[in-house]
């Protein structure tokens, strides 16, 4: 059933299989018909996640990298779009011999070969499939048979995700997993395994119950439980005993891989210090929380690395154009993600000048780079009525606008911006003591600039150009040089692991730490 949490159960699964030596490359199949992400309004799909080589992706992807500490490819991204298309293009082309095309074979087995392709380019010891939405659908129905086909050609291992409700404390029903499961068997595929989420502690009696009725031993029965935070999954699964299920089944070694680093920051996040900061995200998707995913994450990242717990507020940029930036007080730290359009714009800008005059470190992402350029030019370099050209075609000072080439795009999604690109990071910056390398690489998302035309300008007025694209001059990154306040025109917080956290969330998180302490020795000084 979709929103059970699929994509952190396979997340989880895959990192205990990495942490028993084995490679595992994960897929996932999402049966909307767009051919990816990249078209999607936030309100309707949470996050769109891109990749090093651009592929505009489910958020789930961000989940898998994010348990994994590996970089994934968008061809483990499949949609109904994309099958659909490379199906029709093949029949356009006559490689079908002028044959019926059919569901079946012809578009269950381009599924299978595109998941074999998958495991065979990144040479993977296992193959993860999530499958998405909830089994019944009609979305899904020919990806769950290209699945039963392919358990005839490989060693296949099916896992179904189910619901256990309880209609009052200590009364589980499990009729539902039962017909859940007599649905899925009437499709062909049989589970080995069954994952149970439920509002308490599966009882004995309910597993039991589940074994029986679905076929499976009571030792492949699991709880699927909440947990403090999801990173935390993987060890209450192991607690189980999940990896023997499953190293019996395929043959598995039963060595582990230390994995120090990972347990320690779960640790930090289940028991963090004392020190506690209040970070807000001041962004115009906050009624879904689901679109600042990874800006979330990120922060969950770098307090763990700070070893600081910061409660994440939620800030609507259009509630700071109704009520003020008093909204904003007793932020530690301010974060403006990315976005598009013109809705809530000023109530941006108008956040990123609360934080430069008050000194309040700052981090501005994509959206948030253009928005601190355009604040400082209207506040420090007088350019009165500056904006982007994507927000006010008709402004005086387009800080913001389209370079030449990327005025020539049409099609939507077709941004050259888009995956991994290279920036020079200037010595002696505010960047280069996060990042702490002159070259580095980050994911973008976005086709509006920083105006070449201003850059001297505002460099002029003291605004630090810390980071440009080695090849053109693009700006990358800028910041402030009174106080901790980086804009950066990447999306940092897509490469963010619990293992290895994004820089400039380690540095924003740093800087309030430091700055909380400046305030706490002066009132104490005052006393």
């Amino acid at each position: 059933m979709s929103g059970l949490g699929k994509g952190i159960l396979a997340a989880s699964i895959a990192r205990i299989l990495k942490t028993h030596g084995y490679k595992v490359a994960p897929i996932k199949f999402d049966g909307y018909l767009n051919v990816d992400c990249g078209t999607m309004n936030p309100f309707r799909h949470g996050e769109v996640f891109v990749l090093d080589d651009g592929g505009e992706v489910d958020m789930d992807f961000g989940t898998y990298e994010r348990f994994l500490n590996t970089s994934i490819t968008s061809k483990s991204s499949i949609t109904g779009g994309k099958i659909f298309r490379l199906l029709l293009d093949k029949e356009r082309k006559g490689e079908y011999l002028g044959r019926d095309v059919q569901m079946v074979p012809h578009l269950t087995s381009e599924i299978k070969e595109r998941v074999k392709d998958v495991g065979e380019e990144s040479k993977a010891d296992i193959v993860l499939v999530e499958v998405g939405g909830t089994v019944g659908d009609i979305e899904n129905g020919y990806f769950i048979e290209a699945m039963r086909q392919l358990s005839l050609d490989e060693d296949t291992l099916f896992i179904q995700l189910t619901y256990v409700p309880s209609l009052s404390p200590g009364e589980q029903k499990t009729k539902p997993t039962q017909h859940a499961n007599r649905l899925i068997r009437s499709l062909g595929v049989k589970p080995e395994i069954v994952m149970c989420r439920e509002q308490e502690p599966l009882s004995k009696e309910a597993r039991e119950k589940i074994a029986l009725f679905c076929d499976v031993p009571q030792e492949n029965v699991f709880d699927d439980p909440m947990v403090p935070t999801v990173y935390a999954l993987p060890q209450m699964l192991e607690k189980q005993d999940f990896y023997n299920s499953i190293a019996k089944r395929f043959h598995l070694r039963k060595t582990k891989v230390p994995v120090g680093i990972w347990n320690r920051m779960v640790k930090r996040i289940i028991r963090p210090s004392k020190r506690k900061l209040r970070v807000g995200i001041v962004g115009k998707y906050t009624a879904v929380k689901d679109a600042y995913v990874s800006v979330k994450e990120a922060i969950v990242h770098a307090s763990a690395a700070n070893n600081v717990f910061s409660e994440v507020v939620f800030v609507e940029s259009t509630e700071i154009e109704k009520q003020g930036t008093k909204l904003l007080s007793n932020l530690d730290a301010i974060i403006v993600p990315g976005g598009f359009g013109k809705r809530g714009i000023e109530g941006k800008i108008a956040a990123i000048r609360h934080a430069r005059k008050n000194k309040i470190p700052f981090l501005g992402l994509c959206l948030g780079l253009q928005m601190m350029v355009i604040e400082y030019a209207r506040d420090v370099c007088g350019l009165e009525g500056a904006n982007s050209g994507e927000i006010d075609k008709a402004t005086p000072y387009q800080v913001i606008a389209l370079l030449p080439e990327q005025m020539r795009i049409e099609e939507k999604g077709g941004t050259m911006r888009l995956g991994s690109y290279p920036c020079e990071v200037k010595p002696d910056s505010r960047a280069f003591a996060c990042y702490k390398k002159k070259l580095i690489h980050e994911r973008h998302r976005h086709r509006w600039e920083v105006n070449p035309q201003y850059v001297e300008q505002l460099e002029g007025a003291g605004l630090v150009i810390s980071g440009k694209s080695p090849n053109k001059g693009i700006v990358e990154m800028v910041e402030w040089q009174e106080s901790f306040g980086i804009g950066t025109q990447a999306h940092p917080e897509l490469k963010s692991r619990l293992e290895d956290p994004a820089p400039l969330f380690v540095g924003v998180i740093k800087a309030a730490l430091e700055r909380r302490k400046e305030k706490k020795k002066k009132l104490e000084k005052k006393e």
